[in-house]
């Protein structure tokens, strides 16, 4: 990694020239831009983070760390490949005046003719599309589990602000749970009457699948209250009995069906890394996430 003090964007593009040159890379298939937009004291993390994703989705990762905004403006950089990364990436600090301008700072970094994708691993705006950051990406990814405060009310906060291309990490750790649901029903053709879901107290991911349970079967679902971790259960009940997925320890998790003996089924907790890898395979709009995130507004509007 070279680092760059009081430095301009040109000049950690020109860094990116060398750094490939330097590596004897001097077109890499990178296929996407990541921005990165995080607190110093979780930087580190989102970066490994997002080595790790950039083994299969090579990319330019731009991680910016926003400083308060006082005194005079600065840019530093620190600018590398390789190393086991998948792309090549710049962690860029910004202090003072240019914090009210860091878009200006971001765009000319972005690579031409490719997408842009952005992630807020700890702290969101509220807004993320009119984010001036935001307003860049076509892939606008936030963790509402990821806040340090106002966790209960911070997935609220993105399904009201809702616009394509927005998306939700506590949505993508549904994508089993979803799957297995599904599965449960394509195996029972049975009418669903009523369904729970038992989680952690505060967990965005079993609010939006309340929501989603809701949207796609048309009844009541319930959210109970256990010691996690994460989602512990999900019952959907019909007039022949339960169909009931339960998964205590966070790895292995029962399925129960009415005539039908249990049977174990792999439903472990995934890190970030593969959340993140999974949201950069699709840019696209997430139809199921707008639907499901609409209808947590709406359910929250009427408790």
């Amino acid at each position: 990694m070279i680092e760059l003090i009081d430095t301009t964007s040109s000049k950690i593009a020109a860094e990116f020239v060398r750094s490939r040159t330097r590596a004897g890379s001097p077109a890499m298939g990178m296929v996407m831009t990541l921005i990165i937009v995080t607190p110093e004291d979780d930087a580190v993390e989102a970066m490994k983070a997002a080595q790790r994703a950039s083994h299969e989705h090579p990319s330019r990762v731009l991680g910016v760390i926003l400083g308060d905004g006082r005194g005079a403006g600065q840019v530093n950089a620190q600018v590398g490949s390789g190393d086991g990364w998948g792309g090549e990436t710049a962690l860029i600090r910004l202090k003072g005046e240019v914090v009210k301008h860091a878009e200006s700072v971001v765009l000319p970094l972005l690579l031409p003719d490719s997408p842009v994708a952005i992630w807020w691993p700890t702290s969101p705006p509220d807004d993320p599309a009119s984010d001036p950051l935001g307003a860049l990406a076509k892939r606008r990814i936030t963790d509402s589990a990821g806040v340090t405060r106002g966790k209960s009310t911070a997935m609220l906060h993105q399904c009201r602000s809702y616009a394509p291309g927005n998306t939700d990490l506590s949505w993508t750790r549904l994508t089993p749970w979803r799957a297995l649901l599904a599965a449960a029903l394509d195996q029972h053709p049975l009418t669903v009457i009523g369904a729970s879901v038992t989680a952690e107290r505060i967990s965005p991911s079993a609010d939006l699948l309340v929501a989603w349970l809701a949207d796609r079967l048309h009844v009541a679902v319930e959210r109970h209250t256990s010691e996690g971790p994460g989602i512990t259960e999900v019952t959907m009940d019909t007039r022949e009995g339960p169909i009931t997925i339960s998964r205590a320890d966070g790895r292995l998790a029962t399925f129960t069906s009415p005539n039908r003996p249990d049977r174990p089924v792999a439903l472990k907790r995934r890190e970030v890394p593969a959340l993140l890898s999974e949201e950069l395979r699709r840019l696209d709009e997430d139809d199921v996430y707008a639907r499901t995130a609409k209808r947590l507004v709406k359910l929250r509007s009427t408790t």
